[in-house]
């Protein structure tokens, strides 16, 4: 048995909430104020609600501009040929080709070659390692602890140190049911090379393995070579594409 479509878009969506969502049948059109694409999208998850597909898109795409965001949709094999062809006719332009990677999930502790510290996700300490490794200014910082503080589901910020114990590598590790997604997989750009990406994602396996997940899945740029290449050493294998398509300016 393997996971389908379906069932890893829904843990998706679980495991990083959106401020506000508006459902149209299928159709989930996400709000965030901008931070991350995931959670400022369309999406849907029946690939047969696909009908009437140019109307509703306009009512929605309104919605996004209401909220002063770039009319955006998600584009996985839950999309029916209906919304293809509204996006084509409305001139929604592809970007960002991304893969959804998955494994079963063995119950079984992994080696991790760092030392791991757990946070709550709500920790402002994991939140501040995070935002420092990857980059974020103060206002990213602001929208990730917002999108945080929606989660209802179990999970954990999870950090590995070098041997100075300073932090290396960081993620966040999420339980939905039954399937463990990983987000902001992130090594500091100092030490990466040196095996902190594996170590944070074998952490991470640990954690969400004890929680009672059974497999686990991830998403991840289709150019990013390397941590395709980590993640498929770590038994992952490629499931599904999927893109976004964005309204003309």
């Amino acid at each position: 048995m393997t996971l389908t479509a379906t069932q890893i878009e829904q843990a998706t969506l679980l495991a990083w909430p959106s401020l506000e969502t508006i459902t149209d049948g299928a159709w989930s059109a996400r709000f965030a104020r901008g931070y991350t694409k995931r959670a400022n999208s369309i999406h849907s998850l029946d690939l047969s609600d696909d009908g009437d597909a140019e109307a509703r898109l306009d009512v929605l795409a309104d919605e996004y501009r209401a909220r002063n965001l770039r009319p955006t949709f998600r584009v996985t094999p839950l999309a029916g040929s209906g919304i293809i062809a509204a996006l084509d006719a409305k001139g929604w332009e592809t970007f960002e080709q991304s893969l959804v990677l998955s494994m079963p999930l063995a119950k079984r502790q992994r080696l991790v070659s760092a030392a791991p510290k757990y946070f709550e996700p709500t920790d402002p300490e994991w939140r501040n390692i995070q935002g420092a490794m990857a980059g974020y200014d103060a206002a990213s910082l602001v929208s990730l602890g917002q999108i945080l503080d929606q989660l209802n589901v179990p999970a954990r910020g999870v950090v590995v140190c070098d041997e100075t114990y300073r932090p290396a590598g960081a993620a966040l590790a999420v339980q939905a049911e039954g399937t463990a997604i990983f987000l902001n997989v992130v090594v500091d750009p100092e030490r990466r090379g040196e095996g902190f990406g594996r170590a944070v994602m074998h952490a991470a396996l640990n954690w969400t393995s004890q929680m009672g997940a059974t497999y686990a899945a991830l998403q991840v740029l289709a150019d990013n070579d390397a941590a395709l290449a980590l993640y498929r050493k770590l038994g992952f294998t490629d499931v599904y594409g999927y893109h976004y398509r964005r309204a003309p300016q």
